[in-house]
């Protein structure tokens, strides 16, 4: 098998153990909070290793990947500032 088809088929395994560990923790008897936070860094992973694959961040240079690396930062900063709005507004 060559070496790129080998590569593709782990990312797909790898992708399809973290699906089967999404529905795990969905229906998993714990509290909601930790579910949540299970189901947002299984999904991060996800992201991870399709950014790194398809989107072949493994064979750019350094610029390219810190400038991946601060639109997942810049969007970081703009979904906590929207909770943090939401979060803190008073019922009228």
């Amino acid at each position: 098998m060559p070496r790129e088809a080998r590569t593709l088929a782990l990312v797909w395994m790898a992708l399809m153990a973290l699906l089967a560990a999404t529905v795990t923790a969905t229906f998993a008897p714990i509290a909601a909070p930790l579910k949540t936070l299970a189901n947002l860094v299984i999904a991060g992973a996800k992201a991870g290793l399709i950014a790194w694959v398809f989107m072949h961040l493994r064979e750019q240079t350094g610029l390219n990947r810190i400038a991946a690396l601060a639109a997942v930062g810049w969007l970081t900063i703009l979904i906590s500032m929207t909770l943090l709005d939401v979060g803190t507004r008073t019922p009228n």
